[in-house]
């Protein structure tokens, strides 16, 4: 018994890993005959996506990129056995695929939007907060990079602030460690003065011009 429970563990987990490995952006540019890996920021997730490929691409990029997150914390939900952490760390498999795709060379995108995917299975409120960082500081700084990273670093006070049991605190943890590693180069571009803004987002600077 304690075997097939360990077996269905790692088949989830894998399932997820493979989910995430799913790569939005580089199987709609397959279509479109392009690897944004090789333009712009050589980055193949949404915000890339959107300054190389136009807003359309980028839609699909995220459509799959939340969905194959969503996919994966549902079916560890579903199908777990009951198991408190399980959800999260097939959470982490899926986010861990989108950054590191085995089929696609080990080379993804940064985790951000398959994080909101499985977010929006097992933790919706951290969807809400999130997203609201997120646009509070894009519009402040037009910075999307410092934006992700800020917007990841309010899942641990969330989770302290409503009381999450062990296994969602270490995986707000982990998650907010995870993207600041996944974004360690724009954190680069930010200490060297050369990190690219998105313009159109700086609505509090416009409303001052």
């Amino acid at each position: 018994m304690a075997h097939n429970a360990g077996m269905l563990v790692l088949i989830l987990l894998l399932v997820a890993y493979l989910l995430g490995s799913l790569s939005g952006s580089l199987l709609l540019g397959k279509l479109r005959g392009v690897d944004i890996r090789q333009l712009g920021s050589g980055n193949a997730g949404g915000t890339n996506a959107l300054r190389t490929q136009g807003w359309k691409f980028a839609l699909g990029t995220v459509l799959v990129d939340v969905g194959k997150g969503a996919l994966a914390a549902w079916l560890a939900l579903r199908l777990g056995g009951g198991l408190a952490w399980l959800p999260y760390a097939a959470a982490g498999a899926a986010v861990l695929g989108h950054v590191y795709p085995v089929f696609h060379g080990f080379r993804g995108g940064k985790g951000a939007g398959t994080l909101v995917g499985v977010l929006l299975v097992l933790w919706p409120l951290a969807v809400v907060v999130m997203i609201s960082a997120w646009l509070l500081v894009l519009v402040a700084s037009g910075y999307v990079g410092l934006s992700t990273i800020l917007a990841g670093a309010m899942l641990v006070p969330l989770a302290l602030a409503t009381d999450a049991g062990p296994e969602r605190l270490v995986f707000a943890l982990a998650i907010a460690l995870f993207l600041v590693f996944t974004h360690r180069s724009n954190l680069a571009r930010l200490r060297a003065g050369v990190e690219p803004r998105f313009e159109r987002a700086r609505l509090l600077r416009r409303g001052r011009a």
